[in-house]
């Protein structure tokens, strides 16, 4: 396994080329976009790893993962579902059209902005702090991390830029769907997108849930295996907006992508896999991160379908 990591790697590291960081935050714009590493753990312990993967970068858009099980634990899916679909989408993740004319205002799914956004108020907690902590403390079980940090630099880049997520909360407030103080709800989201985490940790969460929410390393569940089926469902129609339906096709396994070139990755029963390239495509996945996941499972057959 060792020595494919890096095969597939040197392979693929020229790809950064054909993509461009997410300059849109402003401080993600900096990142080196040759950066790239992967790391590997499966459900019997054992670790593989490969160029830059210790490297910290800010989880984003994964972190709707941890907020999406916390969400199913503390409240449950039907009453969920009442107020967040959990259909893919055929638009960008910060897309506000589907809010307009698809399902009474719905979003869409918990994996794209809208839908994180909307998921926070089932979190556990009577202050908007509370709910942060919870999801946070969460976070830092699944990556087996008691040390995770916020990047202020990054929080206060999106935060201070942030005009497309504040223009969808307060579209969701217009008709109902959220309540309450939506800049301090925003405020849980930009932190929770801004912790810095390593391809280590991601690849943690991940065998987490290929271990059907079993820890790896003390085997003790954290999540009961009814919420790490529907999790992994709807990262695998979802986890990449609008190009799940590619991903599931080609590579054929549960993933979540985020704008600071993370992947988080899992192969149901076998391995947890955390991806770090920043370079992403026009979809805002990573592109040398997507096709080193293509030629990983096509290499060990992962693919569940």
């Amino acid at each position: 396994m060792q020595e494919l990591l890096k095969k597939l790697l040197i392979a693929n590291k020229s790809l950064y080329t054909s993509g461009k960081v997410a300059d849109y935050i402003p401080d993600l714009a900096k990142v080196d976009p040759k950066l790239f590493g992967i790391y590997v753990m499966d459900i019997n312990n054992k670790e593989y790893a490969a160029g830059d993967y210790e490297i910290p970068f800010t989880i984003q858009s994964i972190s709707k993962v941890v907020t999406f099980i916390c969400a199913l634990i503390d409240c449950d899916f039907e009453k969920i579902s009442q107020t967040i679909s959990v259909e893919p989408t055929a638009d960008g993740f910060n897309s506000i059209s589907s809010l307009e004319i698809k399902n009474m205002h719905k979003p869409l799914n918990p994996m794209i902005n809208a839908g994180a956004i909307a998921t926070i108020p089932f979190i556990r907690g009577t202050t908007y702090n509370e709910k942060f902590i919870r999801i946070f403390d969460f976070m830092k079980v699944m990556t087996g991390n008691p040390d995770l940090s916020i990047n202020h630099s990054i929080y206060t880049s999106e935060s201070l830029t942030g005009y497309r997520n504040r223009s969808l909360a307060y579209y969701m407030k217009s008709t109902g769907v959220i309540n309450g103080n939506i800049e301090e709800l925003l405020d849980i989201y930009f932190r929770l997108c801004s912790v810095d985490v390593t391809c280590k940790d991601i690849a943690t969460m991940g065998a987490v849930l290929a271990n059907n929410g079993i820890e790896v390393k003390n085997n003790t569940r954290i999540i009961s295996k009814e919420i790490c089926h529907i999790v992994k469902a709807v990262m695998s129609t979802c986890g990449l907006y609008n190009e799940s339906g590619t991903f599931a096709a080609t590579v054929g396994i549960p993933v979540k992508s985020g704008v600071g070139g993370g992947i988080l990755a899992v192969v149901p029963n076998g391995m947890g896999i955390g991806v770090f390239s920043p370079a992403l495509n026009d979809k805002g996945n990573s592109v040398a991160g997507m096709k080193l996941l293509l030629d990983l499972s096509r290499e060990l057959d992962l693919s569940i379908y």
